[in-house]
């Protein structure tokens, strides 16, 4: 049985300044999201890339094509009415930060990780007064609690667009401090995605890979750098 897929009916999409966001129209009718609240984005280039995806549908409707639209979809169903429990969420993460974890051996990883990870905890010690400690192995490590609540203070303060793009560069990575660090422009997506990345790419100068490990990492990349635009158009 084939699921039920919604039809395009609109010939024109349309962008409109409301309040103090953008609309994007379809045919002069407003785009709401899945709780019917009426689809308001902080930028026009948010709502450019928010009617691009509407353009494109077909004789059907792909949500899947579509990052934009769920992101707003997202931001204002889900992030908005549950700001502090996101961001709550996405500060458990500076306790397990990726950064914090280190290989044992050999020296040649040891070294690509400390080359690329310690320059960022420094920085975040110098930006928000929160040092976090680094362990060797998978043995947990106490991250000082006052360090921890200056990083939460600092993700508490984004709004909900920036909180929903902030998500995915945070739980890709499997860092705070990184998603901050790419967040604020302290390195680009592209830099922030390859330094979550050492030990995999360790891993695959080693053992190499296949062609469906490597589409995995591709549509990884391309969801982490979409993040950060997110991020940078809310």
């Amino acid at each position: 049985m084939s699921g039920w897929a919604a039809k395009r009916f609109w010939k024109e999409t349309d962008i409109v300044e409301a309040g103090t966001g953008f609309e994007v129209r379809l045919d002069g009718r407003s785009v709401r999201t899945p709780l019917k609240t009426l689809l308001v984005v902080p930028s026009r280039g948010f709502a450019e890339r928010i009617a691009a995806e509407w353009d494109a549908q077909d004789e059907t409707v792909n949500p899947q094509s579509m990052p934009f639209t769920r992101a707003a979809n997202a931001a204002l169903d889900k992030v908005t009415p549950q700001h502090a429990e996101v961001a709550e969420m996405l500060s458990a993460y500076g306790g397990t930060d990726l950064l914090c974890y280190r290989a044992t051996g050999p020296d040649t990883l040891c070294a690509r990780q400390a080359e690329s990870w310690d320059p960022l905890l420094d920085w975040a010690a110098e930006r928000y007064g929160a040092r976090l400690r680094v362990t060797a192995g998978v043995l947990p490590v106490d991250q000082d609690a006052d360090s921890l609540a200056r990083l939460s203070q600092a993700v508490a303060a984004f709004t909900p667009f920036q909180l929903t793009g902030f998500h995915d560069l945070v739980a890709i990575s499997g860092s705070l401090v990184l998603g901050l660090a790419v967040a604020e422009g302290r390195m680009s997506a592209e830099a922030g995605f390859a330094a979550s990345r050492i030990d995999e790419e360790w891993q695959i100068s080693q053992w190499g890979d296949d062609e469906e490990e490597a589409e995995r990492i591709a549509v990884k990349r391309a969801d982490y750098l979409r993040a950060k635009e997110i991020f940078d158009l809310s």
